[in-house]
C-alpha cells in the first residue's frame, strides 16, 4: 500500500474510526480510472497537513470512491521546519529544485527573485508561477508518500528576504549560529518565529556538514541563489541579518541540485535520515 491520495486540508478534521471519507475530483478520477482501485482495497488519503486516514474502499463510481476509515494518525508537524528560499532560475532548474526538495522533506518554499535571476515573475506571472509550484510540490509529496505537503510562499526580494521581523525569542537579533529574524510567518504560538539562516556560498568557510543546526529554533532556513549565483551585495544584506554563510563541498552544483542536496545533509545533521 505505497500510494497516497490528497484532499483539501480541512476534509478529514473530525473523522474517525468507521466514518467514510470521499475522494473525488481530479485525485478520485486517477485513482479509480488511472490506478484502477477496486471495493475492498485498502488506501491511505491525507490532508496535506499531517492527517492520515487508512482502510477499504466501500465503493466506487465514475470519478470517485468511499473509504471506511480503519486507521486515523497524525504525524507531528517537525520542529526545526526546513525552508527553502529558491532563487528563480531559468531552463525549470527551480522548478527541478521544488520538487527534489519536496521528496527530500522540505516544509515550506520560498521564491526569491535574486539580483542575477533571469527569469522574472511580474504581474499575472507572480500568481501563476507560485501555483506552479505549489502544484509541483504536490504531485512530488505524492510520490514520497508524504503527509504533509509544503507550503510555497508568495515570492520575495532581497530586501524582503533580509528585512527583520522583530527580535529573536532570547531578546537579540541574531547570534553567531546563524539565528536571525529573517522575514516570515510566525510560530503557532504567536510569536515572532525564530530562525536559522545559511546561505549557500562555493567559497564559504564553513562547510554545511560541520555547522551545527541550533536546537532553539523554530525553522532553519537555507538561501540558494540562481544560476548566476549571489550578488555579492546580497551576501552583505543577508549576513547583516544573521545568515551564515556555507558551502557544501569541493564542487559548484547547479541551483536545481545545490538546495536538495544540501536539505539531505540537514537532514542528516538533524538525525531524520
Amino acid at each position: 500500500m505505497a500510494s497516497l491520495y490528497l484532499v483539501e486540508p480541512g476534509l478529514l478534521d473530525g473523522v474517525g474510526v468507521g466514518d467514510p471519507v470521499s475522494l473525488d475530483g481530479a485525485e478520485g478520477r486517477h485513482a479509480v480510472s488511472v490506478a484502477r482501485v477496486r471495493v475492498g482495497e485498502a488506501l491511505r488519503i491525507a490532508d496535506g497537513r499531517g492527517t492520515v486516514v487508512t482502510g477499504s474502499v466501500a465503493s466506487t463510481g465514475k470519478d470517485t470512491l468511499t473509504l471506511t476509515v480503519a486507521d486515523v494518525a497524525v504525524d507531528a508537524e517537525p520542529r526545526p521546519a526546513l525552508v527553502l528560499v529558491q532563487a528563480l532560475a531559468k531552463g525549470g532548474r527551480d522548478e527541478m529544485a521544488v520538487q527534489a526538495a519536496t521528496e527530500i522533506g522540505v516544509d515550506r518554499i520560498v521564491p526569491w527573485s535574486a539580483a542575477r535571476s533571469v527569469s522574472r515573475w511580474d504581474g499575472a506571472k507572480v500568481e501563476k508561477g507560485r501555483a506552479r509550484w505549489a502544484a509541483i510540490a504536490q504531485e512530488a509529496a505524492k510520490q514520497a508518500v508524504r503527509s504533509r505537503v509544503p507550503t510555497v510562499d508568495a515570492p520575495v526580494t532581497t530586501a524582503q528576504l533580509a528585512a527583520p521581523a522583530g527580535s529573536s525569542s532570547d531578546g537579540g537579533s541574531s547570534s553567531g549560529d546563524g539565528a536571525s529574524s529573517v522575514a516570515g510567518p510566525s510560530s503557532g504560538s504567536g510569536r515572532e518565529a525564530r530562525r536559522a539562516v545559511v546561505v549557500l556560498d562555493p567559497v564559504g568557510a564553513v562547510r554545511l556538514s560541520a555547522w551545527e543546526p541550533p536546537t532553539d529554533v523554530d525553522e532553519i532556513v537555507l538561501v540558494v541563489g540562481p544560476e548566476g549565483g549571489i550578488d555579492g551585495s546580497e551576501f552583505d544584506r543577508l549576513e547583516a541579518a544573521g545568515a551564515v554563510r556555507v558551502r557544501l563541498g569541493d564542487t559548484v552544483l547547479r541551483t536545481s541540485t545545490a538546495g536538495p542536496a544540501a536539505l539531505a545533509v540537514l537532514q542528516t545533521r538533524l538525525g531524520r535520515w
